[in-house]
């Protein structure tokens, strides 16, 4: 019976105050919408540095005839500069695991097969390519050891380092990431003030009842009850409506989208999306409930 009676009050609630109710579902589902697009960008990020930063490599590519580095003075590398380089590399193991020489016309396939749905591949020439070793290193921060044994030495024209590449697109996604995080920080202050605001008019409309119920020795916990359900369910509505929009992400721009144009990457799961869901819905629920209940504590008077 007690419980029919509390869910009968918050159905009264609920209708009395429809729409600050709205607009408490709405505001939930943005705020948390932003909160989860941190988290799926978060996500992101540790799956690319994870299939990346495994295959990093350092790149040391090698003199052509149009190259006009001071170490390619003498033009194109010979086949005895590039002995030399593969055995002088040789000997820097176990620091360095592989070493892959790559030709032009290699360069130029695996580039026509990279950007094969982009504009670029068709204005490139095996020529523009220039020869390469492709160095995997057992240890990726040791990158200065091979730059300052090969950096400028005749027949290579620079040496690349993939990982100081990676580290500032990671950057990028990591400051997208922190601007979710603000945005969806401010909404989440909103949305803190909004239920504030929404259990301070819903408990000064039902003062009667509620006089009535402290009257008749209901404990302050069952007063309070109906009002922490309304909160919680408006959050429960807007963290679903934040997992549906995180559904259609996943579905329509990482699947349909993104998956098809980058098949370079990997992106994430539906593994994800269902941990962010799961952290949306926590997160709601306790922000909805311990603000009522803090709110409640000040304008019920129980």
């Amino acid at each position: 019976m007690r419980a029919g009676l509390i869910f009968d009050e918050v159905g009264i609630g609920l209708r009395r105050n429809l729409t600050m109710s709205i607009a408490l579902v709405i505001t939930f589902a943005v705020s948390l919408s932003l909160l989860g697009a941190a988290l799926l960008v978060r996500d992101q990020v540790d799956v690319m540095k994870d299939y990346w930063y495994d295959k990093v490599q350092v790149s040391i590519f090698l003199c052509t005839k149009n190259s006009d580095t001071p170490s390619c003075s003498a033009g194109a590398v010979t086949s005895v500069q590039k002995d030399q380089i593969k055995a002088d590399l040789e000997s820097l193991k176990p620091l360095v695991q592989e070493v892959y020489y790559e030709s032009s016309t290699e360069a130029y396939q695996r580039f026509k097969e990279q950007f094969k749905n982009s504009p670029i591949a068709q204005n490139a020439s095996p020529d523009a390519l220039p020869e390469s070793f492709r160095v995997k290193l057992a240890d990726p921060t040791k990158y200065d050891v091979i730059a300052s044994a090969f950096q400028g030495r005749p027949g290579i024209d620079n040496v690349v380092d993939q990982r100081s590449l990676l580290d500032k697109f990671f950057q990028v996604l990591g400051g997208l990431q922190k601007l979710a995080l603000v945005i969806a920080g401010a909404m989440i202050l909103v949305t803190v003030l909004l239920i504030a605001n929404a259990m301070r008019v819903a408990a000064f409309n039902r003062r009667r009842e509620t006089g009535i119920m402290r009257l008749v020795g209901a404990s302050d916990f069952y007063i309070q009850m109906p009002f922490l359900l309304e909160a919680a369910i408006g959050a429960a509505i807007g963290a679903g409506l934040a997992a549906l929009v995180m559904v259609g992400t996943k579905i329509v721009l990482i699947d349909r989208i993104l998956t098809p144009q980058f098949t370079i990457t990997p992106f994430i799961g539906w593994d994800a999306v269902v941990r962010a869901s799961l952290m949306l819905l926590l997160t709601g629920l306790v922000l909805a409930v311990v603000t009522a209940f803090f709110t409640l504590r000040r304008y019920l008077r129980v």
